[in-house]
């Protein structure tokens, strides 16, 4: 396949290499399209397993990167990507927990510092023109390095194909692990898994078994429950069954233990940024423990008018982690605004996890605003029951102000 070539002054290029298909093939496609330029791959481990790490940098090599950077970024992605972010309640379109969303301005960051070292005067990335992804590394590549230039190899290239790709590097007899039968386009990180592709394209077909990865179907999980004991500081989880981890290992612990029970699985039909519909299934079972106990805690520490603050602050990041904003002022005033209502997500909860569901089933904290006094049906010294109607009044006066009005109408 003939790929036009264009003579430009970009001398050195770090690109976000994975070794899979389409890395694989813009190696090369660079150096014929930009000269001959050199390229260094770079690799963020954000927790995506050993297996898809492994023989990478001899990978690169072989294709023709001069040098490859894996840079480990697991605890920086849960703890000052994944925390604060989930801290807001953040949940796209009332499903997604942002897995790869999250993921992105931790890589574009780190991109950027690997760039900065070897003197770089180009990044380029893997993203496809149909895609979220390409808005969220450019527009982080726009906040921390505006002066190096972006490279959009499926903005530029003639390859429209799987097969193109493959044919590609089979004409320069460069190796590759894929092939036309893997039907699925899938992102891993410690957070999630994502699939598309496949089946999946038409929303009348349900998944099949080969999709899912992280989780066993809710159906094959063990026909009795599991109870695991978390801690939480602050809005985040400190102790996993009273074992003391670290943010990464904390959710590397629930993943697993989530995982054999179904939770964390969706299957939604999700508005893209640029403005097309698109078909994932997304595994995130740790995560969705996570959740449902920061939400446990937060049902008994923040007040009426604070929990929906909490939730207008949530929908704002949601979209704002979605549509790859993260290095913004916004950004930092929805973080900010958050802060002080995530400070008092301390105390203890135990989820119960069965078939494919995570229930917390008992909680407590020392920032508890329930009080059993109050809240008894039965007798109580507390609360005088009399008060509520001079409340009900005044809460409703407008209502009755605006009756009367129409009455004398």
């Amino acid at each position: 396949m003939s790929i036009k070539t264009n003579k430009t002054d970009v001398k050195k290029v770090v690109l976000a290499y994975s070794g899979g298909l389409d890395t694989s093939a813009i190696i090369p496609w660079l150096k014929e399209t930009y000269d001959n330029c050199e390229i260094i791959a770079f690799c963020a481990d954000v927790g995506q397993g050993d297996a898809e790490l492994e023989g990478l940098h001899e990978k690169a090599i072989a294709s023709g990167a001069s040098e490859c950077h894996i840079v480990d970024l697991k605890e920086e992605l849960v703890a000052d990507y994944i925390y604060p972010t989930i801290a807001t309640g953040a949940i796209y379109e009332g499903t997604y927990l942002l897995g790869t969303s999250m993921a992105r301005p931790i890589i574009a960051k780190a991109q950027v510092e690997v760039a900065r070292k070897v003197g770089a005067d180009a990044v380029c990335h893997g993203c496809t023109g149909k895609g979220n992804d390409q808005v969220r590394f450019e527009g982080c590549f726009a906040a921390l390095a505006p002066d190096l230039k972006v490279i959009a190899p499926w903005r530029e290239w003639e390859m429209v194909s799987r097969e193109d790709l493959l044919d590609y590097l089979a004409e320069r007899n460069i190796k590759t692990t894929s092939s036309v039968t893997k039907i699925y386009s899938r992102d891993a990180n410690a957070w999630h898994i994502s699939h598309e592709g496949g089946e999946l394209e038409d929303p009348w077909n349900e998944p099949s078994k080969g999709v899912w990865t992280m989780t066993v179907a809710p159906e094959d999980a063990p026909n009795e429950p599991e109870y695991v004991a978390l801690e939480l500081e602050q809005g985040k989880i400190t102790k996993v069954n009273g074992e003391t981890l670290s943010p990464y290992k904390a959710l590397v612990a629930l993943n697993e233990i989530a995982g054999a029970h179904g939770v964390g699985r969706i299957d939604i039909t999700e508005n893209r940024l640029v403005g097309m519909k698109s078909r994932g299934c997304y595994e995130t079972p740790g995560g969705t423990v996570m959740f449902a106990a920061l939400r446990a805690i937060e049902e008994l520490v923040l007040d009426k008018t604070s929990r929906e603050w909490r939730e207008q602050v949530g929908a704002q990041m949601a979209h704002l982690v979605y549509d790859g904003r993260w290095f913004t002022p916004l950004c930092e005033s929805l973080l900010g605004a958050s802060k002080p209502l995530a400070d008092l997500i301390n105390g203890e909860v135990i989820i119960k996890l069965y078939k494919g569901q995570a229930s917390a089933v008992n909680k407590r904290s020392p920032n508890s605003l329930y009080s059993e006094e109050f809240a008894t049906f039965g007798d109580d010294d507390v609360y005088n029951q009399k008060d509520a109607e001079g409340f009900i009044r005044l809460y409703a006066l407008s209502s009755r102000i605006r009756a009367l009005h129409d009455y004398k109408k």
